[in-house]
C-alpha cells in the first residue's frame, strides 16, 4: 500500500507541474495553484506512509533535542564573532603577503623587476 501512496505522490507532483506548463496562457496565480495543489496532495499521500511516519517522529525528536540545547549568551556570541572576524583579517593579510611575495619572485625570475 505504501508503494501506491508513493506513486500517487509522484503522480501528483508531476500533474501539478504539467498544469503549470499546460496553463501557460493563464494568470500566474492559476499556475502556482496547480503546483501547490500537486505538492499538497503529494505531502498528504506521503504523510501516511511508513517513511512519513518515521519522518514525523524524527522531526518531533529533533524539536525536543533543540529545546535541550544551551544556547550561547549575547556576550559569548559577540566574542566568538569578533574572533572569527579577526582571524579572517589576519588570514587575508597573510595571503596577501604570500601572493605579493610570489608575484615578486616570479617577476624576479622572469627578469621583469622594476
Amino acid at each position: 500500500m505504501d508503494k501506491a501512496k508513493i506513486v500517487l505522490a509522484a503522480v501528483a507532483v508531476v500533474a501539478g507541474l504539467y498544469g503549470f506548463y499546460h496553463f501557460d496562457q493563464s494568470p500566474a496565480v492559476v499556475r502556482v495553484v496547480c503546483v501547490l495543489a500537486g505538492v499538497i496532495v503529494a505531502v498528504g499521500a506521503m504523510w501516511t506512509t511508513v517513511q512519513g511516519t518515521r519522518f514525523r517522529a524524527f522531526a518531533l525528536q529533533s524539536v525536543e533535542e533543540t529545546k535541550k540545547v544551551v544556547w550561547p549568551t549575547r556576550k559569548e556570541t559577540l566574542q566568538t564573532t569578533g574572533i572569527v572576524f579577526a582571524f579572517c583579517v589576519v588570514s587575508a593579510i597573510f595571503l596577501w603577503i604570500v601572493d605579493a611575495s610570489l608575484l615578486y619572485l616570479v617577476q624576479l625570475l622572469m627578469g621583469r623587476t622594476e
